[in-house]
């Protein structure tokens, strides 16, 4: 049996389930610790199912954690970037282009050594001994302990960022280092860019990942802990706890892939109404549709992997104005209990909207008294809103199904322009946690070869067998994996008409019996 959860901005979801059956779901409020909503949402959940905690075999666990830490500017470490480019590659800096408080909250500094490797492995620039030691030297001066290191070409060949990573972690035992290969693909300042958010995430990061297993130890659970990724793929805590720009953006991933699971519908477009937004996406084939371009976080452009997901906001706690012309962004999130005019309050919120016109049954209805004229306005601006988000998603006028999951799914229409049918299935309130638990383990890789003279079968089964490798390293069972995408990409800027292929291989989870 797996527990998938998801901690939302309004809510904590979680479910109880072995193979596709759920045997028990619970909907919590998210508290301001966190912990908290875990830990109540987990206690009901396991009572619910009526499973002994001791027959649980692992904890799938969607966080915004870490998100919300970029977005907000805060828990966010000074981290000095290292960039392996000298003589070349200094004339834009570590953190250009980045929202100014921002890079004053990670900016630990910045230095340029001599080093660098070419695409296909040959050495540019040799590394300098001496340089590598003044650089350990100021790590101990100024006492920085993140840092994150960069050079050109290491996802393919990343010997000089490892050798720098080495030299600075004999040093300096306690550092935390962030080498951009691990995190990311070709494009040197995107790369570095995830880099450095990941490196001044890291301390952050080993207090979520360590206090989410302790709330799941405080309901008598010992079964290992699992952080969804923002490919729909799983990590463990351990690999969480390094890696934590790899969560951005898994709850969106997990409500679409739960989508998939309960109506078992892979081509569609998939809308999950939350208590503060609405995340729009597409499924294309069981997977979530990855962004064709870089992708900005709280205002810095990377290019790790991310859903291509549109949020609006729209929510069951979002503010009614205008007489129902104008609807959102801002909402009551979490205190929709208490500020919901149908729980007692005296804010106008979507949810009252929903309520009062009959798609939906709980709180206290006889308290709303909303004209019928502002409840059908309201209820036009929320069908444009959907509307509109859905056609800038789509990619062709061809008409899709539409399956609407979240807490406030019910607010979706039936009828929407190029929709075929809107599917709103049964535990669609918590399909995000159902993501969760049904999460596979993935791994990519990426290699280049020369369409002169190079051996483009032999490029493909080498990315192929790297990105198994990959999988099974991060815990997938060696019987289950497959490849599931395939990318060729020429890169004109380069000489020798040098091609780039992209593998992608996921597997189930492998599981102690």
């Amino acid at each position: 049996m797996r527990i998938g959860i998801d901690v939302g901005g309004t809510h904590t979801d979680a479910v109880v389930m072995t193979g596709d059956e759920i045997l028990g779901h619970h909907k919590a409020l998210t508290t301001p610790d966190i912990l908290g909503g875990i830990v109540e949402a987990l206690a009901e959940v396991v009572d619910q199912s009526g499973c002994e905690p001791g027959n649980i075999q692992s904890v799938m666990i969607g966080t915004t954690q870490f998100t919300n830490a970029v977005v907000a500017r805060r828990g966010l470490h000074q981290t000095l970037a290292a960039r392996i480019s000298l003589p070349g590659g200094s004339a834009i800096p570590p953190l250009s282009g980045w929202p100014t408080d921002l890079a004053e909250a990670v900016n630990g500094g910045n230095q340029f050594l001599h080093g660098g490797l070419e695409y296909n492995g040959r050495e540019f620039c040799a590394m300098d001994d001496q340089e590598i030691e003044a650089l350990v030297e100021r790590l101990k001066n100024d006492n920085t302990k993140q840092v994150a290191i960069t050079s050109p070409f290491s996802p393919l060949t990343p010997d000089h960022e490892l050798r720098l990573a080495k030299a600075i972690q004999e040093a300096i035992p306690d550092a935390s280092i962030t080498c951009s290969h691990e995190i990311s693909g070709l494009g040197l300042l995107d790369r570095e860019n995830a880099a450095i958010l990941n490196a001044s995430l890291a301390p952050l990061a080993n207090h979520v990942v360590t206090a989410l297993a302790t709330a799941v130890g405080k309901v008598g659970i010992s079964a290992p802990v699992f952080i969804s990724q923002n490919d729909g793929t799983l990590m463990n805590s351990d690999t969480a706890k390094h890696y934590p720009v790899l969560t951005f953006s898994s709850g969106p991933t997990n409500s679409m892939r739960g989508a998939l699971c309960l109506s078992g519908v892979k081509d569609a477009i998939v809308v999950d109404v939350g208590g503060t937004t609405a995340d729009i996406g597409m499924l294309i084939d069981g997977f979530p549709r990855p962004s064709g371009a870089e992708v900005e976080i709280g205002g810095v452009r990377t290019n790790f992997r991310m859903p291509d997901v549109l949020a609006i906001g729209l929510g069951g706690g979002s503010i009614v104005r205008d007489n129902g012309k104008r609807i959102g962004p801002d909402s009551v999130g979490h205190e929709l209990v208490t500020q919901g005019i149908v729980f007692g309050g005296e804010v106008l919120t979507a949810t009252d909207i929903g309520i009062a016109a009959g798609l939906a049954e709980f709180g206290d209805p006889s308290l709303l008294e909303i004209q019928e004229s502002l409840v059908n306005t309201a209820l036009t601006t929320i069908r444009t809103m959907l509307a509109d988000a859905i056609d800038q998603v789509k990619t062709s006028a061809d008409p899709l199904p539409l399956i609407a999951v979240g807490g406030g799914a019910f607010m979706v229409p039936d009828d929407l322009p190029g929709i075929t049918e809107v599917i709103k299935p049964a535990n669609s309130g918590v399909a995000n946690a159902v993501g969760a638990a049904l999460a596979q383990v993935g791994g990519e890789a990426e290699i280049l070869y020369s369409r002169t003279g190079g051996d483009r079968t032999g490029a493909h089964e080498e990315v192929k067998q790297q990105a198994r490798e990959k999988a099974i390293s991060m815990g997938a069972d060696e019987q289950s994996v497959q490849i599931i995408s395939m990318e060729e990409t020429t890169l004109a800027y380069m000489a020798d008409e040098s091609v780039r292929v992209k593998a992608k291989a996921i597997g189930d989870l492998k599981l102690s019996q």
